[in-house]
């Protein structure tokens, strides 16, 4: 009787150690293998994700190596780190946002260089303007972007339904007073890897 008793418990704390084994290692996701909801299929597209855009990172320069990482969970790209220069942040969430298979892009790069309130504040002016001219302009969906202003120079990166669209928030972008330059990294929704049905 003490036997089977003593079986008993030791099964279940045997049986609790072969489930979750950590993915970390292989996928870079640091989740459990039994409650991740993705499938090997998606989790394999996100570690090519991972791996071609830290590449790409590191071929920009050489010092991102250490400063700069980053992590793609179903397509979303999360950026961390820290940059010398707004400049080099924006550059960074260029090369994600053109990532094939990108479906947002989320930078939390912290910035070194001493602040600038002046320039800031011109810059904050202008993202507000065009974040306000695209949420009233009916043709365009304003929460599928980011904006980011940097000395006058504006980067919009995003999702565009239609290409109609893309054309219409380059429109308003190129509107804005004071602008001396547009980036803009807008993907056709019917370019994305995954869709929502």
């Amino acid at each position: 009787m003490k036997f089977k008793f003593v079986i008993l418990i030791i099964i279940p704390i045997i049986l609790t150690g072969c489930v979750g084994v950590s993915s970390k290692g292989l996928f870079g996701t640091g989740v459990s293998v039994a409650f991740d909801p993705r499938t090997v299929g998606t989790q394999i597209d996100d570690s090519i994700m991972q791996k071609n855009l830290s590449a790409r990172i590191l071929m920009l320069d050489k010092k991102y190596l250490l400063s700069v990482s980053s992590k793609v969970l179903d397509g979303r790209i999360f950026i961390t780190g820290k940059v010398d220069n707004p400049e080099e942040k924006l550059k960074i969430t260029k090369l994600a946002w053109e990532t094939k298979g990108a479906r947002s892009v989320r930078n939390d790069i912290k910035i070194k260089e001493d602040f600038n309130f002046k320039q800031s504040a011109k810059d904050l002016l202008i993202t507000s303007q065009l974040r306000t001219a695209m949420i009233f302009n009916k043709k365009i969906k304003a929460s599928n972007y980011q904006i980011d202003t940097y000395k006058k120079k504006i980067y919009i990166y995003g999702i565009a339904l239609t290409s109609d669209e893309k054309d219409e928030v380059i429109k308003e972008t190129k509107e804005i007073l004071d602008v001396e330059d547009v980036v803009a990294s807008i993907i056709l929704v019917d370019d994305l890897r995954v869709q929502k049905k």
